[in-house]
């Protein structure tokens, strides 16, 4: 209920007390008054009153025949001593009466007017604030409407490392030490990617076909097992396949980038899907497919590395690239068209070094690992071919950022 219901409930409260009040002591008054005139017969007839009471056993109807009084009147009369009643004055019998009377017209009036009653109870009340009350404590302060409580306030918030695996299955296991390429995976599968971050934070998983999809992570399966298949969470579209999750912070920034070349930075939250088809958050076209997004350090430092699967590596800085919610993105590495169509040549991999990282190489079983300085060998505008890597690591399997303590 709201203060205004309560008041006037309190209110009609008051006004039923108050006026059972005045109605008793209205009663009382006449009784007083009945009482007060019986009292003034017997002052004004003492002597008779002395001699009945004095020859008679029972004098209380001998009093109320001769007087014409009632037997509340007599009893009165019987119940004073006779001594009480031989002090009987009639002023004060008289001034008493006054006052009563008066009392009892006052009280006629304000129980026979709603008005003057509410007059009477907002004096009272004014009165009391005046005795008893204080500076108000509690602030009269506007406030905004009530919201739906958010679930994940009341979620602890621990440190958990998200695992994707290839086939589509996910698990979280609790800390940031557990090693996901060492837990067990189903026969034919293998580790896909990983994320840590918190329990109260939301898993976002990207799809090949760029789109998005969100699940609270606290409602992930435990790495004890083997995990669920994310199939049973969402429904992608035929054909298409998760390829990466992060987890985070809404404002956290990632490289999003397709095989064909072409990508932008992204705002985490923005990508945050309601549905079990997800959100549309990287424009790959019919063919190409979204590589795993990676994780920006410093938007206005970061340098993009990007291999094609020819060979051909090019640096550019990270700044060089649009930030969006959602699209196809600016080309980042050129690729010729003719190659992408046939599927000759594409993007193999691409990663975000901060400044001063060292970036290792993996082709196959061998692997280079690249300072700042060389590095810079293969720096360039974005949207260049880029320039071949040294015989032997053409074939990138993956980049590793090393990032120095």
């Amino acid at each position: 209920k709201d203060l205004r219901s309560l008041l006037e409930e309190w209110l009609k409260y008051r006004t039923v007390t108050v006026r059972r009040r005045l109605q008793w002591r209205l009663d009382k008054v006449n009784k007083r008054l009945h009482v007060l005139e019986a009292l003034l017969i017997a002052f004004l007839n003492i002597d008779e009153v002395i001699a009945i009471i004095r020859e008679n056993d029972k004098p209380k109807p001998v009093l109320m025949a001769r007087f014409s009084i009632s037997d509340v009147q007599a009893e009165a009369i019987l119940e004073l001593k006779l001594r009480n009643l031989a002090k009987l004055e009639e002023m004060k019998i008289r001034g008493e009466q006054s006052e009563l009377a008066e009392e009892r017209d006052k009280l006629e009036k304000i129980l026979a007017s709603a008005k003057r009653l509410k007059t009477l109870i907002r004096k009272e009340i004014m009165a009391d604030a005046e005795t008893y009350g204080d500076n108000r404590r509690s602030p009269i302060v506007e406030r905004k409407a009530a919201q739906a409580l958010d679930e994940t306030a009341l979620i602890s918030s621990e440190a958990i490392t998200v695992v994707l695996s290839s086939k589509g299955w996910v698990r979280a296991a609790r800390g940031h030490e557990v090693d996901p390429l060492k837990l067990n995976y189903k026969a034919g599968d293998s580790y896909c990617s990983s994320a840590q971050g918190k329990s109260n934070q939301l898993a976002i998983f990207l799809d090949s076909s760029g789109r998005a999809y969100t699940l609270p992570a606290h409602k992930l399966p435990s790495a004890r097992g083997q995990g669920d298949p994310l199939t049973g969470y969402f429904t992608p579209a035929a054909g298409a396949s998760f390829v990466a999750v992060m987890i985070g912070n809404a404002d956290d920034l990632y490289l999003m980038a397709s095989n064909f070349g072409y990508g932008f930075v992204g705002r985490l939250g923005d990508m945050q899907a309601n549905t079990k088809k997800g959100k549309a958050v990287l424009n790959v076209g019919k063919v190409a497919k979204a590589l795993p997004p990676v994780k920006i350090h410093d938007q206005a430092t970061d340098q993009i590395v990007a291999v094609s699967s020819a060979g051909h590596m090019l640096v550019t800085p990270l700044a060089q690239l649009p930030q969006m919610a959602k699209g196809k993105g600016n080309k980042i590495i050129n690729v010729p068209s003719k190659l992408l169509k046939s599927g000759e040549e594409q993007v193999a991999a691409i990663t975000v070094v901060p400044e001063n990282a060292r970036l290792v190489v993996h082709s196959g079983k061998k692997y280079k690992t690249m300072k700042p300085a060389e590095l810079q060998a293969y720096a360039g505008e974005r949207g260049r071919r880029g320039l071949k890597l040294s015989q032997g690591y053409r074939q990138v399997d993956r980049l590793v950022v090393e990032v120095r303590a």
